[in-house]
């Protein structure tokens, strides 16, 4: 009987490519990250920590975005920032749930170099599901599948009339499969780090070694190999953030190549497309962080209350909708007169000006430098 996915061919998992046409679009890429690499050495410490946070942060909420979670952003700002040691006022506290999620991205962000290994995996998904459920359901946590409730397959559509896109491996394979890619992932530099990214992404999620957590475990493992490429925890892009935005384009080269022949040369190429987006997509980022340092140097004489500053900098870091004095009493936690009080200062000073509309609808836009 012909081989339904490549998992279940002789060969594997001895993948192939076109080394040509690889080759090629690897340099490309390997040329714009060593570029944004040097772009972001230039910039002082505390705006490097500042794009490593806002990375990190977009990194967390799109993976999880990615299977249909919404974290708080706040939440995972403030649990990254403490982990991190950086000092940005009182957000959010996090809930478990998030702590678990942004401990299993530092630890693959921040650890690069130390080996991965059975334990740490087991680790990093237990992290995801600190109730030992998913959603209501009861899975097994910190240990392989055991397909107790039948084959691990990656469905779509109504209950009665699914669609299966793949079907990984049996439950009795997971040892012997994960002792390889362990062995192969923890080998020294025989493949180029990005490269090596690509493959091992694929390679994991096509074993899908959990009962659910495969695909962040996936992005986080993504995201070890490509700091690892380059030497340095600090991340100044989102791979997931760009995944979510090819989300479709994503499962469906996911589909072909598991049901393909190991020949995986489109996959690889869709990869480092993926990945060229993430570098143009921390171009916006860096316009933010630069945005927020040289308004706060424009002020910096300037003297703010505790409110001020924590509803500036939320401003500052991309707040979404306009800012109303409700919206502003809400995110300062402060009566409506006292919000207001606050945004008359900010109006006098300068820091602030009305919208167009007026009234009740009074919005409040940042002055920017040379308006």
């Amino acid at each position: 009987m012909a081989s339904r996915y490549i998992h279940e061919l002789e060969a594997w998992p001895h993948f192939r490519w076109d080394l040509d046409r690889v080759g090629q679009r690897l340099a490309e890429v390997r040329h714009w990250q060593g570029r944004l690499i040097g772009r972001m050495a230039a910039l002082g410490f505390g705006l490097r920590a500042e794009a490593t946070l806002r990375s990190l942060t977009e990194e967390v909420l799109r993976s999880n975005e990615i299977e249909g979670q919404m974290l708080d952003q706040e939440q995972v700002r403030s649990s990254l920032a403490r982990r991190l040691g950086m000092e940005i006022g009182v957000l959010r506290a996090p809930d478990r749930h998030v702590e678990g999620v942004v401990e299993m991205l530092l630890d693959a962000t921040q650890r690069f170099a130390a080996p991965l290994t059975v334990q740490r995996l087991f680790d990093w998904q237990a992290a995801l599901f600190p109730t030992g459920r998913s959603g209501m359901t009861p899975i097994r946590v910190g240990a392989w599948r055991d397909d107790g409730k039948g084959p691990m397959q990656v469905v779509s559509g109504p209950f009665g009339r699914e669609t299966v896109h793949f079907e990984a491996p049996a439950a009795d394979r997971l040892e012997s499969e994960m002792f390889v890619f362990l062995k192969w992932f923890n080998q020294g530099p025989l493949l180029d780090g990005v490269l090596k990214a690509a493959i091992g992404h694929l390679w994991f999620v096509t074993i899908h070694p959990f009962d659910d957590g495969n695909g962040r475990v996936a992005r986080a493992l993504t995201d070890l190999l490509l700091a690892r490429s380059e030497g340095s925890p600090q991340r100044f892009y989102s791979m997931s953030s760009q995944i979510v935005k090819e989300r479709n384009g994503y499962y469906q080269i996911l589909e072909s190549t598991q049901k393909g022949d190991l020949e995986i040369t489109n996959w690889l190429l869709w990869f480092f497309d993926c990945l060229e987006g993430a570098f143009a997509g921390m171009e916006t980022l860096l316009a933010l962080v630069l945005r927020k340092a040289e308004f706060w140097k424009r002020f910096e004489t300037e003297s703010f209350n505790d409110r001020q500053r924590k509803v500036l900098n939320r401003f500052l870091d991309g707040f979404e909708g306009k800012l109303t004095s409700s919206k502003w009493a809400t995110l300062a936690k402060c009566s409506q007169d006292t919000a207001t009080r606050d945004l008359n200062d900010l109006l006098h000073r300068g820091v602030l000006k009305k919208g167009p509309a007026g009234g009740r609808s009074s919005s409040y836009q940042l002055i920017e430098d040379g308006d």
